[in-house]
């Protein structure tokens, strides 16, 4: 008996040191950070599992909650509805991002999803700083949280490309900063600031741009490990300024000869192409907290953060080729850096991140075809010039046509009106001629989207990508593994699986250990960033929060 009040006053004695250590998180997370990956599918984590490092992909998942079994419920795979979805918790259709660029058939121009004219470059060139959050018809869950804190939030967006930092910081943010692909340095527009901080342009005279571009891209591992991939030397690749096997020299690619060996230029939009940029964008991100004081008070911040090196690989080497293999592995490396930083500088229990992808990649028909897989590329061009002729012929000449873009045609729809023509009948008659076409599943005409609900399927992700504004008057619809005829080896921008399915993985802060694989919507970040930070949802919010992070 002795013995066991002996015991009992132990524990009672040992208590207030145990409850001292244990991990007790705050109220709410003093910095969420979103890492959005471009053109990341989701079988990337499985494929090359037993080649990540330990603390990088596999410590989120081991750590964290793995949802795997989420897309996006929207046609267009792109990366700017991607990142707004992300942001605002709803689909194109409401806020206002339809794909990342659109055709305006009254001023005969294509507008870049962030292009603004209004605003001014700061800290770069003039044409890569003409940038704003202008087309962004909905408010984010940086504009919430700047609302629910009376502005003391801090709230960023950084990434090489300027969609993916403007898109996911929102309205009010207090600045994004993106690449400048001419100087090599990071910049902003007047939107945000009249003036880049003294520590950015410390670091931007670090010239950290020509420290990686005068290296290698050398595989990270001995090539014999990459045997799950297609070989390097293949038939498949378009590569890297006609390069496409291993070493690749980036002092001697990124410089060209302008008036002889002694006046070379760097070519600085080459480190876009290559995994550096990603190492890139994590020293900036770091840099950024520390100046910035992210996470520091009792305020929540929010700093979304896109890698994109992902995605000109994809393009230009496919998603089965050494060169995305390895730079997935180097992805890993610099997501483990920057986890290390984050634990040591704030501590698991302060930050809440979450990591994601903007979309898939189709793998390159040509290797499909090969494997005797159903596949193809669509020929737009050609479908195009039969198409003017064949409304040439039945309606009479005329330039029935104002464009094409993205799978989506823009017809002239003040000459069909002057001709007194129907334009639901016109769409219809342009739809059934497309249809004809080999690798076209279905054209849908754009009023059928305007004037119907869908509710699951493929015409429900294409009415939910659809704005009568700045979508085209006929939308097509690819079958399975087929991509369109361009400049690159393969591409996305469908709502098949390989395109739409992506990691979502949730870490820190009051975040369990967890696998779910229900069924989940995109949609449903920006719902659970918000009911977890305790603010309002995004103003055009459909999403639901995720109900496994608050057991």
């Amino acid at each position: 008996m002795k013995r066991i009040t002996v015991f009992i006053l132990l524990l009672i004695v040992s208590l207030p040191s145990f409850t001292q250590n244990a991990y007790i998180p705050p109220e709410k997370p003093a910095l969420v950070i979103g890492i959005v990956i471009e053109q990341f599918r989701y079988d990337y984590l499985d494929k090359y599992w037993n080649m990540f490092s330990g603390g990088g992909f596999k410590k989120l998942i081991g750590e964290g909650t793995f949802y795997r079994n989420a897309s996006y419920d929207f046609f267009l795979s792109q990366s700017a509805p991607a990142h707004a979805t992300l942001a605002t918790g709803t689909v194109p259709r409401h806020h206002g991002v339809v794909a990342d660029n659109w055709y305006l058939p009254l001023r005969e121009e294509i507008i870049y999803c962030t292009s603004d004219n209004s605003v001014n470059p700061v800290g770069g060139s003039f044409e890569r700083g003409l940038h704003s959050p202008v087309n962004l018809l909905a408010s984010t869950f940086g504009d919430e949280l700047k609302l629910a804190t009376g502005g003391r939030a801090k709230v960023y967006g950084l990434g090489i490309r300027e969609n993916g930092a403007i898109l996911a910081s929102g309205h009010s943010a207090d600045a994004a900063y993106w690449y400048d692909n001419v100087t090599g340095t990071w910049m902003t527009s007047t939107y945000y600031l009249d003036s880049l901080p003294a520590w950015l342009n410390d670091f931007n005279a670090m010239n950290l741009a020509d420290t990686y571009l005068d290296g290698k891209w050398t595989t990270l591992h001995d090539i014999k490990k990459y045997e799950i991939c297609l070989p390097d030397t293949n038939k498949y690749e378009m590569g890297i300024d006609g390069r496409t096997v291993f070493p690749y020299d980036m002092r001697k690619m990124s410089t060209s000869s302008l008036l002889g060996i002694l006046n070379k230029k760097r070519d600085y939009s080459f480190l876009e192409k290559v995994p550096a940029s990603d190492t890139y964008t994590a020293d900036m991100a770091i840099r950024l907290i520390e100046e910035e004081g992210l996470g520091e008070d009792e305020i929540t911040d929010f700093l979304s953060v896109t890698f994109s090196a992902t995605d000109n690989i994809g393009h230009n080497f496919g998603p089965s080729s050494v060169e995305m293999a390895d730079a997935i592995m180097r992805l890993d490396r610099d997501i483990e850096h920057f986890l290390d930083y984050l634990n040591d500088k704030l501590g698991k229990k302060n930050i809440l991140i979450y990591l994601t992808s903007a979309h898939g990649l189709a793998e390159i028909p040509a290797v499909l075809s090969d494997k005797k897989i159903p596949s193809g590329y669509f020929r737009h061009n050609q479908a195009i010039t039969l198409l003017k002729s064949y409304l040439n012929v039945i309606y009479g000449q005329g330039n029935w046509l104002k464009g094409y873009y993205e799978k989506q045609v823009y017809l002239n729809r003040t000459l069909i009106e002057d001709s007194g023509l129907e334009l639901s009948d016109f769409q219809v008659t342009v739809s059934r001629f497309l249809t004809q076409f080999t690798g076209v599943a279905n054209a849908v005409p754009g009023t059928v989207l305007s004037d119907n609900e869908f509710t699951r399927g493929h015409y429900a992700k294409m009415r939910d990508s659809f704005d009568p504004l700045r979508s085209g008057d006929v939308i097509i619809n690819l079958r399975p593994a087929w991509v369109e005829n361009d400049l690159r080896v393969t591409n996305h921008n469908s709502a098949y699986e390989y395109d739409s399915h992506v990691p979502l993985i949730w870490y820190g802060w009051t975040v369990n250990r967890a696998s779910v694989t229900r069924k989940v919507s995109m949609n449903d970040l920006a719902a659970t960033l918000s009911a977890l930070c305790r603010v309002p949802f995004p103003n055009a919010c459909t999403g639901e929060p995720l109900t496994e992070l608050f057991r």
